[in-house]
């Protein structure tokens, strides 16, 4: 059952494609800010996906955060989320990331449960010629 208070983990070794300078912050031989945030979302998602009913999906919608130190190439990082509420479809996750000797980056991300066939049939309708 979804309920506050479900944690989820993300864990990477920061590799070469991990880096800033990887997608064009030259000299920035560290972990991207979009990695980052790709480490939180699926810390939350880890957090809920087991309890998903058939026919269901979850799709990010939201995040907010501060990157406040940097992660070098081969250091090992851990984002970590924990469901702080729920409001409808949406699930409201504090989210956090460490290396091994500190807090990279902190704040919120949130989740929407929604169902695939309609998620699918919306994307859909967007391909279709006019």
């Amino acid at each position: 059952m979804i309920q506050a208070g479900l944690k989820g983990l993300q864990e990477i070794v920061v590799a070469q494609k991990d880096l800033a300078s990887a997608v064009g912050n030259v000299g920035a031989e560290v972990l991207s800010t979009h990695q980052v945030v790709l480490l939180m979302e699926l810390a939350s998602r880890k957090a809920i996906e087991k309890f998903l009913p058939p026919g269901k999906m979850i799709v990010g919608t939201r995040i907010s955060i501060r990157h406040v130190a940097a992660a070098p190439l081969g250091a090992k990082v851990r984002a970590e989320s924990i469901l702080r509420e729920i409001i409808g479809r949406r699930h409201i996750f504090d989210v956090a990331a460490y290396d091994e000797l500190e807090k990279l980056a902190e704040g919120q991300n949130e989740l929407l449960i929604l169902s695939v066939e309609a998620f699918l049939a919306k994307v859909k309708a967007k391909t279709r010629s006019p």
